[in-house]
């Protein structure tokens, strides 16, 4: 069977690809902790509230955010905002026996500071990555993109999930020209709940098998 790395950095080819749903899949596959160090938006529908709701198992803890703020925008605009500075440093991991489930804010170069993007959050917590994209027009570029940022970077990737429906070959190709995993697809939904995380985890678990 395949196995994850302890701690897992989800990050995604841009915003909107399906992060948070990728994270609350992998943190019930896994029956993994869950983490966000940086949310931006509306704090009380965050991605930690969201993750807590759609998961089924008794054993995962979601863990409380090193910086929560108010506007929905990068972290480094939200911190400036609402006077704010973000710090590496102060993105400590929760301690926990179980895997990790981290959840990023974006995607790689998503500024946290004015010198500081995502990308350097990932190497800072020395966490191997899932990349979570989303098949449209355009995302082979962005796919391929963030894993050769990745590959300059020296930053572990452990494979992708792909959110939605195929397009075209689009997965293939990613496939072919990142020379890397794919870990498994999220099927396209209207209603996403427990129910539909839950079997998302169980094609995961097959997947991996």
């Amino acid at each position: 069977m395949q196995t994850l790395p302890k701690n897992i950095f989800v990050t995604g080819i841009g915003t909107g690809v399906g992060k948070t749903i990728a994270s609350a899949v992998l943190v019930e596959a896994l029956k993994a902790d869950y983490w966000k160090p940086i949310q931006c938006g509306n704090l009380d529908i965050s991605d930690t509230v969201t993750v807590k709701s759609l998961i089924s198992n008794p054993v995962s803890k979601i863990h409380p955010e090193a910086y929560r703020l108010k506007t929905a925008s990068s972290p480094y605009y939200a911190a400036k905002l609402e006077g704010v500075q973000i710090e590496l440093k102060k993105c400590i991991p929760p301690v926990t026996t179980r895997h990790l489930i981290i959840e990023g804010a974006g995607g790689l170069l998503v500024p946290l500071n004015d010198k500081e993007c995502v990308a350097d959050l990932i190497s800072a917590l020395r966490a191997p990555v899932v990349l979570v994209c989303k098949n449209y027009l355009g995302s082979i570029n962005h796919t391929l993109l963030s894993i050769e940022l990745l590959k300059q970077r020296g930053i572990q990737l452990s494979g992708l999930i792909f959110s939605g429906d195929n397009f075209l070959d689009n997965e293939e190709v990613i496939r072919h020209f990142g020379q890397t995993k794919i870990l498994a697809r999220i099927d396209e939904a209207t209603i996403i709940n427990n129910e539909f995380i839950h079997l998302q985890a169980q094609k995961l678990k097959t997947a991996m098998l």
